[in-house]
C-alpha cells in the first residue's frame, strides 16, 4: 500500500476483501485451526505454509494489527505482544543472550530503567546506561565487541528529551550493532524512526495505539528475518501473546490514530506555551516550543510534538502535590496517550523504583509534573490548570 496515504493506510492496511466479507474484521477468539489434512498441518507447523498454528503463537485478528502497524511504520513485519515492556524484554533477550551487551540512554521509562538496570543484568546481559546522552562520544566510550544493540526513547518520558534518531543510527552502524527506537510517544503519525536508519522499532502499543485505556499491549516491528527469528525462537516458546480482542481494539485505534495525534499535539503546544508564560512555573519541557534545546531536531524528524508536556512547578514535591490534587478536569492517573488529560508525578509514580541519584541523573525532581494532554476543548485544560496553579 506505499501508494496510499497514512490515513488510507490506517483504515485498510492488512486486510483484503476478498479473504474477508466483513466491513470490521472479526475477532477470531479460537486458541486452535482445523487444518484440512495431515501433511497442511506439518507444513504450517513447520513454517512452510502459511496458516495459523496455535493462540500462542499466532491468530488471524493480531495477524492483521500486526500487518497494519508494520506498514505504518514502514518496517517489513511485526509482532504484538501483551504488553510494552514483554516487547522490550523479548528484543533483549534475542538480541543480547549469551553474554550480549546494551548501551541505553537513561532518559527512558521507569519500567524500561529497572528491566535495564536491575533485570537483565541478573540474567547474564550488561547494560550501559548513558547519563549525558547529547554527548555522542559517552555513547560511543560504552560501546565494545560484545555490544549488541543501543536503545533510545525518543520522545523521551518523562524529560521529553529528543535524540537524533540519524545520528544514533550512524554511530550504531558504524559499530555493526542495531538501533532499537521506543516511538511509544511519537507513533507513526508523528515520526518514522525506520527513515532515519532504526532497526527496530517498539511500542507500548497500550497508550495512544489504543487510544482510550482499554487495552494492554506492545509491538515490535523490524525486518522479516529478525521477526521471524524472534517469533520462532522467544515468542512462540515463552508466549507474550497479543490477545485476540486486545488485537482487535488496537485496530480500531489505529483507524483514528492520525486524527487524534494532530489534536493531542495541538493541544499539547498551546497548552505548553500557556504553561511557559506561567509566574509559577519553573521550566516547560515540550519538543515543539521554540525554547526546547533539541527543538530544531524535533521540528527534522516529527511531524507534531505529541501529548506529553514535563513542566516543574516552583517550589517543592509538597507544591508538586497541591497542584496536582487541585486539578478538577484532568485526571489524576500514572499512565499516558489517553483521549482525556491525565496528569502524574513521576518522582512517586512511574519513577519511584530509582533511587535518587538515578532520578536526579534521568532529570526526574521532585516538583516535576506530566501530563498527557488528551482531546477535551483546549481552553477548558488551560482553565484548569490555571486554577490549579492559584492554589499552590
Amino acid at each position: 500500500m506505499k501508494k496510499y496515504g497514512f490515513q488510507t493506510k490506517a483504515l485498510h492496511a492488512g486486510l483484503s476483501e476478498k479473504e474477508y466479507k466483513s466491513l470490521i474484521f472479526p475477532i477470531y477468539q479460537s486458541v486452535a485451526y482445523p487444518y484440512e489434512t495431515s501433511e497442511d498441518a506439518a507444513l504450517i507447523h513447520s513454517f512452510q505454509k502459511e496458516g495459523q498454528t496455535y493462540g500462542r503463537m499466532d491468530n488471524p485478528t493480531l495477524e492483521i494489527f500486526e500487518k497494519r502497524l508494520a506498514v505504518l511504520e514502514e518496517g517489513e513485519a511485526c509482532i504484538g505482544t501483551s504488553s510494552g515492556m514483554s516487547a522490550i524484554y523479548m528484543i533483549a533477550v534475542y538480541f543480547a543472550r549469551n553474554g550480549g551487551e546494551i548501551v541505553s540512554s537513561n532518559r527512558i521509562y521507569g519500567g524500561t530503567y529497572v528491566l535495564f538496570s536491575k533485570v537483565l543484568p541478573e540474567l547474564g546481559i550488561k547494560v550501559h546506561l548513558v547519563k549525558d546522552i547529547h554527548n555522542i562520544d559517552e555513547w560511543e566510550s560504552k560501546i565494545n565487541q560484545n555490544t549488541k544493540f543501543l536503545f533510545i526513547e525518543t520522545p523521551s518520558n518523562p524529560s521529553i528529551d529528543i535524540l537524533d534518531i540519524k545520528r544514533f543510527s550512524d554511530l550504531a552502524h558504524s559499530h555493526n550493532v542495531s538501533l532499537i527506537v521506543d516511538n511509544t510517544i511519537a507513533t507513526p503519525a508523528l515520526q518514522i524512526p525506520i527513515k532515519f536508519g532504526a532497526d527496530v522499532i517498539v511500542h507500548s502499543a497500550t497508550k495512544y495505539i489504543c487510544g482510550n485505556s482499554t487495552s494492554l499491549a506492545g509491538a515490535v516491528i523490524g525486518r522479516k528475518e529478525d521477526i521471524k527469528k524472534m517469533r520462532e525462537e522467544i515468542y512462540e516458546i515463552t508466549g507474550p501473546t497479543l490477545s485476540p480482542f486486545n488485537a482487535w481494539l488496537l485496530l480500531i485505534g489505529l483507524e483514528t490514530l492520525y486524527i487524534r495525534m494532530q489534536k493531542h499535539s495541538e493541544n499539547a503546544r498551546i497548552v505548553a506555551e500557556f504553561l511557559e508564560n506561567h509566574p509559577k512555573v519553573d521550566s516547560v519541557s515540550y519538543p515543539f516550543l521554540k525554547g526546547h534545546p533539541q527543538f530544531d531536531t524535533a521540528k527534522k524528524q516529527m511531524s507534531g510534538g505529541s501529548s506529553l508536556i514535563s513542566f516543574n512547578v516552583k517550589g517543592s514535591l509538597e507544591d508538586a502535590y497541591k497542584f496536582i490534587d487541585s486539578v478538577n478536569l484532568i485526571k489524576r492517573v500514572g499512565h499516558l496517550g489517553d483521549s482525556k488529560t491525565l496528569i502524574t508525578h513521576p518522582r512517586t509514580v512511574t519513577h519511584q523504583s530509582l533511587t535518587d541519584e538515578e532520578r536526579k541523573d534521568a532529570n526526574v525532581a521532585d516538583n516535576s509534573i506530566r501530563i498527557s494532554v488528551g482531546l477535551e476543548d483546549v481552553n477548558d485544560l488551560i482553565e484548569d490548570i490555571e486554577q490549579a496553579l492559584g492554589k499552590v
